[in-house]
């Protein structure tokens, strides 16, 4: 995977994610910013977390987690790798490393740790801070290449294994039932489930989705097609998409609105400039 800004400037979900009852699934790797805050627990192949990450559950990682310092998970942590503790995380739960255990000062883990292989008690540096830093700087001087590399050293990507996009949540942004609230664009991938309220600068959503909840945004929403909207659909500035076989439980409120063959709003429309509709696919260039 290649990354041509920032990884953490923007709300990305991949194709297939799911919000079960208490956890947040993907298969890919998990790239939480620092001071974020995810109710949620999280599942997924390897899961990094920057300084001061909040979960509201556990964390399963079937490969290493990373969480830097202040971090705070409110449940177990089950590692099938290695993990890489910062100082001062709280963990509330458990902590089971199948790997190496890397741990910081005044870590505090509450029903204790084990691990399966070396044990470092140690004040490590912020390992996640100076990765994502070092790769914003390898970026703004155009090493694209460089950065292509670092990227794939830290997910560790394996020649049998499909490139999965990593679900990335960016710097102080809340994920839960009640609200995905970011400040940057939001991408949400195809055949994904997801409880909560999308608040973001702009909206993306793929195909064969199902979001139980509203969208706003200051600029443009997209829904694609056979997606369902289980509230309305409200943008400040822009203009809205609702592809193809799409359906939108609630209002829409936009500038222009474009309607895709057999989509369909169940509330008000109130849009400022043009309702265009396509009767074909192919109206769409």
């Amino acid at each position: 995977m290649a990354f041509s800004r920032d990884p953490l400037d923007e709300l990305v979900v991949p194709d297939g994610t799911e919000a079960q009852e208490r956890d947040l699934v993907t298969d890919g790797d998990v790239l939480v910013g620092g001071r974020s805050s995810v109710e949620f627990g999280v599942r997924g192949r390897n899961v990094l977390a920057g300084e001061s990450a909040e979960f509201g559950g556990g964390i399963e990682a079937e490969g290493d987690c990373r969480l830097d310092m202040w971090c705070d998970v409110a449940e177990t942590v089950l590692v099938g790798e290695d993990a890489y503790i910062g100082e001062r995380v709280h963990i509330g739960g458990r902590l089971k490393v199948a790997g190496d255990l890397d741990i910081g000062d005044d870590v505090e883990i509450e029903d204790g740790f084990e691990a399966n292989g070396w044990i470092v008690i140690r004040n490590p540096m912020p390992t996640i801070v100076f990765l994502f830093v070092y790769l914003k700087h390898l970026l703004l001087l155009g090493e694209e290449d460089a950065a292509q590399r670092l990227i794939s050293e830290m997910v560790d990507e394996e020649d049998d294994e499909p490139d999965t996009e990593p679900l990335v949540i960016p710097r102080n942004a809340t994920v839960g039932d009640d609200a995905w609230r970011v400040s940057t664009p939001a991408t949400i991938g195809d055949d994904c489930r997801l409880h909560g309220n999308v608040r973001a600068e702009t909206i993306d959503i793929g195909a064969d989705c199902n979001i139980f909840g509203s969208l706003r945004a200051r600029g443009d929403v997209s829904v694609g097609e056979d997606t369902r909207i289980h509230g309305d659909v409200t943008t400040r500035n822009g203009d809205v998409v609702i592809d193809h076989d799409a359906r939108v439980l609630g209002d829409v409120s936009c500038a222009d609105l474009e309607l895709g063959p057999d989509a369909e709003v169940d509330g008000t429309i109130r849009a400022d400039g043009e309702i265009t509709m396509r009767t074909t696919e192919r109206e769409r260039e």
